[in-house]
């Protein structure tokens, strides 16, 4: 995918996640096979713009919500972005997904987003994947999965359900560790943070 255009978060991702979470950012080993260089191609780029949308995350985290972020870009390059705004915006729709698709359609002016590709941290649930039905997204790419409520193969797959009139590209699992590691460092956080001062354990 061509990229000519970065998201207007200024931020370090590469160090202010290894920092924050001290975890491992290599690359994965390339595939192999004829299309082997394609696929490891395709693979960097979807890397990439996660390492955006994590980044997103971790403005959610720093507003007190769940951190998870949301890109979503086209052939041009990012169209629009959005993180957890639930707490921020007491809005029980502000899901980052939500947040991102709203804006990009106000960007392209047109709702149907059939040629962009929605790069999420965490596994959308049910009310985004809706969305990103409706919304014709083309491709959705997302990190960690959601056992509790992630509607893209764990509970459901509503992205792909063969029943519906729209069934979107699923790539999943894309810098899983890095997501995952930044969720578990939240909720921790708020655990910690519910116990008498003198219970509390540092975090690491």
């Amino acid at each position: 995918m061509k990229r000519t255009h970065k998201t207007e978060v200024n931020i370090d991702l590469e160090r202010t996640v290894t920092e924050a979470m001290d975890i491992d950012t290599g690359a994965s080993a390339s595939p192999c096979g004829e299309n082997g260089a394609a696929e490891a191609e395709k693979a960097d780029v979807d890397a990439s713009w996660m390492r955006e949308a994590l980044a997103l995350a971790l403005l959610a985290e720093a507003a007190g919500d769940v951190p998870v972020g949301c890109i979503v870009v086209n052939q041009d390059g990012a169209v629009a972005t959005g993180f957890n705004r639930r707490e921020a915006a007491l809005d029980p729709t502000g899901h980052a997904e939500m947040v991102a698709l709203r804006s990009a359609a106000t960007k392209l002016g047109r709702w149907r987003l059939s040629d962009c590709t929605a790069y999420v941290t965490l596994e959308p649930c049910f009310m985004c994947a809706g969305a990103l039905v409706h919304a014709r997204v083309g491709r959705v790419v997302f990190a960690a999965a959601d056992p509790k409520t992630g509607a893209c193969g764990s509970l459901a797959n509503v992205l792909q359900d063969a029943r519906l009139n729209h069934r979107c590209e699923v790539t999943k699992g894309v810098l899983e560790q890095e997501a995952g590691a930044l969720l578990r460092r939240f909720f921790r956080s708020r655990r910690r943070d519910c116990l008498p001062e003198k219970e509390r354990l540092p975090l690491k």
